[in-house]
């Protein structure tokens, strides 16, 4: 475990998936980043890469060949090499090998950095294609937060604000894992949380609409902030029909299917592409408070 601290936070990331495990608020002296609980959602805030969601039907297809792939990619699943460490960041890089190419034929570096400053978290993402060819990829956020973070509250006392007026949203069909495109809903920017929020999983908000996305404590004052300027589309999501005590903020490039997708990976939605010897940059910051 990696720690960056300072007089505000205390900060963990894994080696393993790069992952940011822990953010302690010493002012408050509470911890924000879900504590990974298995009986609800073993993970913290998963890389997601180089897909973010499902694919349809549990495979994709590239030049004609399909190829399996799970919820969500392989590198939250994976050590990623420690590449160095200072007083307010440290960095991680995961590449391409004999077992991901089974699954996705792409010679790939992902770097992976955390950066504090102040009551901020960054995380910076770089993608570079090492290959011969056009590279095609997703990636994403998974960030959790303890919610209810305090003592006899529970997750319906708290809000959420993701802008200043209403939004649409869709939702992920059931029985396939992707997304029912065809029937977007409503709802306001700011309002309060509720189990039933998250019966049909998560929502998701195309469009470049979130810029900006916090959990208000009971009294609509900050308690957590996502900032992703740029990210073309956001999940909301805690786990369905469980009374689980986080939410997830998550802001993504690239998404899960379309409900009848079964094209070529270069049009799957929101897909990314980076030609050979490339570098993609991106990154969104958690603000405590």
């Amino acid at each position: 475990m990696r720690i960056l601290e300072n007089e505000n936070l205390r900060v963990e990331i894994a080696d393993f998936g790069a992952e940011l495990s822990g953010i302690f608020d010493k002012k408050k002296a509470h911890q924000v980043v879900w504590t990974a609980k298995s009986e609800y959602w073993a993970r913290h805030a998963p890389v997601l890469f180089p897909f973010v969601g499902k694919v349809n039907g549990g495979f994709y297809t590239y030049e004609g060949k399909k190829y399996p792939m799970g919820q969500h990619g392989f590198a939250r699943d994976n050590e990623f090499e420690f590449v160095e460490s200072s007083d307010d960041r440290t960095t991680h890089i995961f590449k391409a090998n004999e077992n991901t190419k089974k699954v996705y034929p792409f010679d790939f570096e992902l770097k992976v950095t955390h950066i504090l400053k102040d009551k901020k978290v960054t995380i910076h993402w770089e993608v570079k294609n090492a290959g011969n060819a056009d590279m095609y990829f997703s990636i994403g956020g998974h960030p959790a937060f303890n919610c209810p973070v305090d003592e006899g509250l529970t997750k319906a006392d708290y809000y959420v604000r993701l802008s200043d007026k209403e939004l649409k949203y869709v939702l992920i069909d059931e029985k396939t894992g992707s997304v029912d495109f065809k029937n977007p809903k409503k709802i306001a920017g700011e309002f309060k949380l509720s189990e039933k929020l998250f019966d049909n999983d998560a929502l998701i908000f195309d469009g470049h609409q979130i810029e900006k996305a916090s959990i208000l404590y009971p009294d609509k004052t900050p308690y957590v902030t996502v900032e992703c300027k740029g990210f073309p589309s956001f999940g909301l999501w805690s786990k369905p029909k469980s009374g689980a005590p986080f939410v997830c903020l998550e802001p993504w490039i690239g998404r899960c299917d379309n409900m009848g997708f079964d094209g070529e990976l270069k049009d799957k939605y929101g897909e990314q592409s980076l030609a050979p010897g490339e570098t993609f940059t991106a990154e969104f910051s958690i603000i405590i408070g």
